[in-house]
């Protein structure tokens, strides 16, 4: 069974969404786009969102998220419970997000960096799994956070 993974973009992210999708695919990975599917102009927090939204409601276990520098994609990520998306530049930013952090969304800048460098990245970042431990408490201060801002 193939395992799930969704992806977004906004206009600036197109690009390498569509680059990133099909490297995910030669991977063996099922995924499923969310747009945009064009450099159109649209914006970014709608397509964060949907996403995000579909995660945190366990429809699909990871996302990748592409905007220009992949830090509104980010910001907009971060506010659905649940989700801890990761702004990534380098590989060692992509394995410290999964291991340390549980990261379920990674997040990337399309005007930042290299499709190659993007490549390198999401491979460690799907690599990766959670090595709970110390990281583990630490986890559930953000949901005790996330508990505490929900019920006021």
């Amino acid at each position: 069974m193939k395992k799930t993974i969704g992806i977004a973009s906004d206009h600036a992210g197109f690009h390498l969404k569509e680059y990133l999708k099909k490297r995910m695919e030669d991977w063996g990975y099922k995924v499923i786009d969310m747009g945009t599917n064009s450099e159109k102009s649209v914006d970014y927090p709608d397509y964060a969102y949907s996403l995000s939204k579909r995660v945190s409601d366990g429809e699909i276990p990871f996302g990748v998220l592409i905007c220009g520098t992949g830090i509104g994609m980010c910001m907009t990520a971060n506010k659905v419970k649940g989700i801890r998306a990761a702004l990534c530049w380098n590989e060692y930013t992509a394995k410290l997000s999964r291991l340390h952090n549980n990261a379920n969304i990674l997040c990337l800048g399309g005007r930042v960096i290299t499709p190659e460098v993007a490549d390198g990245i999401l491979k460690v970042w799907l690599g990766e799994s959670f090595e709970g431990g110390r990281h583990g408490k630490r986890l559930e201060k953000i949901r005790r956070i996330e508990r505490s801002i929900a019920n006021g």
